[in-house]
């Protein structure tokens, strides 16, 4: 999952031999490497797919991220999964390409305020798209702290008790600007990464996006997004998932 922690890697990245066979000599170019150790692989041939590559983990997977796109893309644009597999040490997805560019390509970096619109804009839109009675997948707060003790993770007392739900809705799970694509007008057009998806309080997604900008665009932008969104800030809301996504 992109959580700020990612980089665009060299483009002489040594590409795993799983992948060149997955790209069935596409072109390849590395165009994201996150912190766990996987990368993603933008393959042009026969059109444009991206192959993601990486070691198994215990945070999340592509087979999880292959089955919630899979649902979500009956309500929303999401890439389309071609293959998913892996191996004893590493898996792989491979879903089609999509109109738009990242967020934080450097088009985007030069225009914070569009792209940040944009960003709010869309997480919202997801939101009102995906039905909460509908979805089989959960990130609330019990789920995510379950998880984390199962990683061994020792999350502080005072978040162990989260703020009164103010919405239900079916979250991103790992809402980062990264993981919304624009259109060369501006407007979002589709997400990425969503190997977290499930139902949750919206704020949950919003604080993350929130602070997301911090990384991305600089300083002075959380308002911005949740202005975008169309919220009014919630400063509890915002302060406890912030503290939760960081510690977990």
């Amino acid at each position: 999952m992109v959580r700020g922690a990612v980089s665009i890697p060299a483009t002489d990245l040594p590409v795993p031999a799983r992948v060149r066979e997955l790209a069935a000599g596409a072109v390849l170019t590395p165009v994201w490497r996150n912190e766990l150790g996987g990368v993603t692989f933008r393959a042009e041939g026969d059109g444009v797919r991206f192959l993601k590559f990486g070691p198994r983990n215990a945070e999340t997977s592509m087979a999880n991220e292959a089955e919630r796109l899979r649902w979500a893309g009956q309500y929303t644009p999401v890439p389309r999964v071609v293959e998913i597999g892996g191996d004893a040490a590493h898996e792989w997805l491979v879903t089609e390409g999509m109109p738009g560019l990242s967020a934080v390509d450097p088009r985007w970096i030069d225009e914070p305020a569009t792209a940040v619109r944009a960003v709010g804009r869309g997480l919202r839109a997801l939101h009102e798209a995906l039905p909460v009675a509908a979805c089989p997948f959960r990130w609330d707060v019990p789920s995510r702290l379950a998880k984390a003790a199962a990683r061994g993770i020792q999350v502080p007392a005072d978040l162990r008790s989260a703020p009164p739900v103010d919405r239900l809705v079916v979250c991103h799970g790992d809402a980062c600007a990264p993981n919304t694509l624009l259109s060369d007008a501006g407007e979002w057009a589709a997400h990425v990464d969503l190997g977290a998806l499930g139902v949750g309080d919206r704020w949950a997604d919003i604080a993350v996006a929130a602070l997301s900008t911090e990384w991305n665009y600089g300083p002075g932008w959380q308002h911005a997004l949740v202005d975008a969104y169309g919220a009014r800030w919630d400063a509890e809301r915002i302060d406890y998932y912030q503290r939760l996504w960081q510690a977990t």
